[in-house]
């Protein structure tokens, strides 16, 4: 298979081939071609009995998952812990979580792709398969708590022959459409950054039924000059259409709350707090997933201390905003003098029931972004992937303080109402987390987690630029 066209590449400007930032280069490897390709590839050809044992477990706990949602369905709601005016309670959290997490990888292969960020190249397909997965979870909970999910395709704009119409004035549409166009985007931008290495795969399967399966899915890719260029710009168009995506789909996710009167959701600074947070919490999700396979993989010299940098940069900013923006809401319902809103955010939230995950939150989210100014430990994976997990943590309990007490306690004291989860609540979230690790393993399984071809291009690109610096 033709190597791609060097020179040719949209993504390889004088910026691009700027290679080493702080001491980090972004590719230590100068592995042949050859010898990356078949690397890269050797995860699809074996599985090993870790791996086995991870399936089996995760698989088992897909069937739990489903048979949790089977029971609600077949039960009703009323095994939550939902109550009135409580209507709102883990099932949203988690579809707003899961949401969230799934935005890193549109950032990271959208955004960066546009920017010509470089160390992308290690991370980007890792990234948008994590999106995938997070979306499927995230999707489940708009369903289920439909209370009737055999009716679920009311919400999308269908030809009626019932004359029943969307409510397009309500947010179970406006979920619906963005949940969709997101999936379906970030589908396609997936698959079309596969189809050089399905090609490669298909090209070094090591059984006939393997080379088949591959060679369907690569879609007859033979790697000539003129597919080269078409694949980039077809690339480079979906990365510009998902680009707005990562602004867009959690903006909408935001005004599910914004546009009600409710203390606490009335709030402009919504969906730019959302689309922080989100991407806050979803690079978080990619250390904790990526840093593990780092290791036991033994691509340290391909995904390398300058990817663990930037990540982590932009867990500062990002972080910084979000705490940020507490900061400003704090001080709006202070200065506003709206008393529904000073109780709401200087009592209720601070001091209330749910006090203790409110704290959490602002703790955590204050000192593990502000623990990444400090160069030491944004190049430890160790340290940063704890750090991680106390932001995905930290950022599950925002999702879920906010959403539980600005019902939990509106307007009329009369209708006040505690809000305890159950076991099936207990028991749906977990069910996302086993699916999540089942659909993942899947995916490390019979797809190159690494993108091969964007790999030998960078390498090749900064071996060009060592040797003009060394001719100069």
């Amino acid at each position: 298979m033709r190597e791609p066209p060097l020179r040719d590449s949209y993504r390889f400007s004088a910026v691009y081939a700027k290679s080493v930032e702080d001491g980090a280069p972004v590719l230590l490897t100068r592995a042949s071609d050859a010898h990356l390709t078949e690397r890269l590839l050797k995860p699809l050809w074996r599985g090993g009995p870790f791996w086995k044992l991870s399936l089996l477990v995760t698989g088992l706990g897909a069937l739990f998952f489903i048979a949790t949602l089977l029971y609600t369905a077949l039960t009703g709601i009323g095994t939550w812990g939902n109550n009135i005016p409580v209507a709102w309670a883990f099932a949203i959290t988690n579809f707003v979580w899961w949401i969230g997490i799934g935005h890193a990888g549109t950032f990271i292969s959208a955004i960066l792709l546009l920017l010509e960020q470089n160390w992308r190249n290690s991370i980007n397909r890792l990234a948008e398969a994590m999106t995938l997965f997070a979306i499927i979870n995230a999707a489940v909970f708009p369903l289920i708590h439909l209370g009737r999910p055999w009716f679920a395709y009311w919400i999308f704009p269908y030809p009626s022959t019932m004359n029943v119409w969307p409510n397009f004035k309500g947010a179970l549409p406006w979920d619906g459409a963005a949940i969709s166009t997101y999936f379906t985007v970030s589908l396609l931008f997936w698959y079309v950054g596969l189809i050089p290495d399905l090609a490669a795969a298909r090209d070094h399967a090591p059984t006939l039924a393997k080379r088949r399966l591959y060679g369907i899915l690569a879609l007859g890719w033979r790697g000539s000059g003129r597919s080269w260029r078409n694949w980039q710009m077809a690339y480079l168009l979906l990365g510009g259409l998902a680009t707005p995506l990562v602004l867009s789909v959690h903006s909408v996710v935001s005004l599910d709350f914004a546009i009600t009167q409710l203390p606490g959701w009335h709030s402009t600074i919504f969906p730019p707090y959302f689309v922080s947070g989100a991407i806050y919490s979803g690079f978080a999700m990619v250390l904790t997933l990526m840093l593990p396979l780092r290791a036991l993989y033994g691509v340290e010299d391909i995904i390398t201390t300058r990817h663990l940098d930037a990540m982590a940069k932009l867990i500062l900013v990002t972080g910084s905003v979000v705490y940020y923006t507490y900061v400003v809401e704090l001080f709006i319902a202070w200065y506003s003098g709206n008393i529904f809103e000073s109780q709401l955010f200087l009592w209720l939230r601070l001091s209330g029931p749910w006090a203790w995950a409110v704290w959490l939150t602002y703790v955590l989210n204050f000192v593990v972004p502000n623990l990444m100014w400090f160069r030491a430990f944004r190049q430890r994976p160790v340290l940063l992937w704890i750090a991680s997990v106390l932001v995905n943590v930290a950022m599950w309990f925002e999702r879920f303080f906010l959403i539980i007490t600005s019902q939990s306690q509106d307007f009329l004291p009369s209708s006040w109402a505690m809000y305890r989860p159950t076991y099936v609540d207990g028991a749906i979230f977990l069910g996302t987390f086993l699916l999540f690790g089942f659909l993942f393993l899947l995916f490390l399984r019979f797809l190159p987690f690494i993108p091969i071809s964007e790999t030998k291009e960078l390498r090749h690109a900064l071996v060009e630029e060592e040797s003009r610096l060394e001719a100069r």
